[in-house]
C-alpha cells in the first residue's frame, strides 16, 4: 500500500512589512515539497488581515491579485475540526516573517487549535522577535551582546531632543536604530549624525511601538550560523556575509541580492567553535523549536563576539543564508524542508504527552 501522504498547509504573505519577503521564501518552500510525499495547501493572508486559499494563491498574491480564492477559517475550538477545509491538515507550515508571523501571535492560535506546526512555539516565537526582551535574556545568560538601549515611539513623539541624548550615551557615532519586533532589515538605519538618528528613530517608530538603538560595531565581520532541532538543536558551519552596502540592508538581501556570501566563513577554529556554543545557548534559552539563524558580530582585530539577533523564521528564498549555511553542512534544501516537517510533528507528539486536567485524589 502506498503511504499516505502528509496535508501540509503553507501560510504566507501576512500583516507586516515583510510581506513581500514571505512571498519570496513561500515560493521556493514549495517548489521543493515532494508530491509524492505531501498534499499542499497554499493559504496566504493579505495586508489587511484576510486568510485566503484556493488555486495557485501565490501566484495571485505576487500579482496583488485575490479573484477567485475562498475566505480560510482556522478555528481556535480544536473540536470542531479547526478549519473549514474539506480534507484533514496534518501540518501547518507558517512561512510568515516579522509581526503577526514571527512574534507568537500565530503560533498561539496554532496551539488553541492544537495543530502541529513548524518552527518555534509562543515564548521561543515572541522573545526572538522582540529584540529588546532578547538581548535582555542573553545578557542574564551571560552570552555577550551589542549595547543597546530600547525606546518608546511615545517618548520620541514627546521629546525627540531627550531620546536623542539618552542614545547618545551608548557610544559614538554610528548608532543604528530598527523596530523592535521586525526583521529583513526593515526600518533599519545606519545614523552617522544627530539629523540621522532622529530621522532613523521615526523611521523605526513607523513600524513598531519599540524601537531599538544599538552601538555600531566598527571594523566588524557579520557572521551567521543556521540552528535546527527542538530539544537537541545542531548547528550548521558558520557563514560570513559581505555587504554590498554600508550594511546588510533589505535591497541587498532581496532586491538586487548583490551581498556575497562566504560558506565556511574564514574564522580561527576557537572563534568558530565559541560561535555555535553560543548559537545553540541562546536557541535553547528562548526554548525555540524547530529552525532558527543565529546573527553575530565579530570585531576584526580582536576576534571579540558579540550575538546581534536570533531570527525563529529565517528567509527562505534562493538567496537566504539559513538554507544555504545547510546546503555547505550536508542537508541539502529539500532534505531540510522535510526534516522541519519532522521537527514539528516531534513537537505536537511531545505536546500531547501534557495533561492539561488536574484530579486531586483522597
Amino acid at each position: 500500500m502506498a503511504e499516505k501522504k502528509l496535508h501540509v498547509a503553507v501560510l504566507f504573505g501576512g500583516r507586516s512589512g515583510e510581506h513581500e519577503v514571505s512571498l519570496m521564501s513561500a515560493r521556493s518552500v514549495l517548489s521543493v515539497l515532494d508530491p509524492t510525499r505531501y498534499e499542499v495547501t497554499q493559504i496566504g493572508i493579505t495586508h489587511d488581515g484576510k486568510w485566503l486559499t484556493g488555486e495557485d494563491v501565490l501566484g495571485k498574491f505576487e500579482q496583488n491579485k485575490s479573484d477567485g480564492l475562498e475566505h480560510f477559517i482556522l478555528s481556535p475550538d480544536p473540536s470542531d475540526g479547526s478549519h473549514n477545509m474539506p480534507h484533514a491538515i496534518d501540518i501547518y507550515f507558517p512561512v510568515l516573517h516579522g509581526t503577526f508571523g514571527e512574534d507568537g501571535t500565530l503560533q498561539g492560535l496554532f496551539e488553541l487549535a492544537d495543530v502541529a506546526y513548524v518552527g518555534a512555539g509562543v515564548v521561543g516565537s515572541s522573545v526572538g522577535m522582540d529584540k529588546g526582551v532578547f538581548k535582555d535574556v542573553m545578557v542574564a545568560n551571560d552570552i555577550p551582546v551589542v549595547d543597546t538601549i530600547v525606546v518608546l515611539r511615545s517618548d520620541i513623539e514627546k521629546d525627540m531632543l531627550a531620546v536623542v541624548a539618552e542614545a547618545e550615551k551608548i557610544s559614538e557615532y554610528p548608532l543604528f536604530t530598527k523596530p523592535a519586533n521586525l526583521g529583513s532589515s526593515v526600518g533599519v538605519t545606519k545614523c552617522s549624525n544627530r539629523s540621522d538618528l532622529q530621522e532613523g528613530l521615526m523611521e523605526a517608530a513607523s513600524f513598531d511601538r519599540r524601537v531599538l538603538v544599538q552601538k555600531g560595531i566598527r571594523n566588524a565581520r557579520e557572521i551567521e550560523v543556521s540552528v535546527l532541532g527542538n530539544d537537541e538543536p545542531v548547528v550548521s558551519v558558520p557563514g560570513e556575509v559581505l555587504p554590498s552596502r554600508e550594511f546588510y540592508s533589505y535591497e541587498s538581501k532581496y532586491v538586487d541580492g548583490t551581498s556575497g556570501l562566504m560558506i565556511p566563513a574564514h574564522l580561527p577554529a576557537d572563534v568558530a567553535e565559541k560561535i555555535c556554543e553560543y548559537a545553540v545557548r541562546a536557541y535553547k534559552a528562548i526554548d525555540c523549536a524547530g529552525m532558527a539563524r543565529v546573527d553575530f558580530f565579530v570585531e576584526n582585530e580582536t576576534n571579540k563576539i558579540h550575538l546581534n539577533e536570533l531570527n525563529t523564521i529565517p528567509g527562505f528564498t534562493k538567496i537566504s543564508m539559513y538554507p544555504k549555511l545547510w546546503d555547505a553542512s550536508g542537508l541539502p534544501y529539500n532534505q531540510l524542508v522535510d526534516r522541519l516537517i519532522e521537527l514539528a510533528l516531534e513537537r505536537k507528539a511531545e505536546r500531547d504527552h501534557t495533561s492539561h486536567t488536574y484530579r486531586r485524589y483522597g
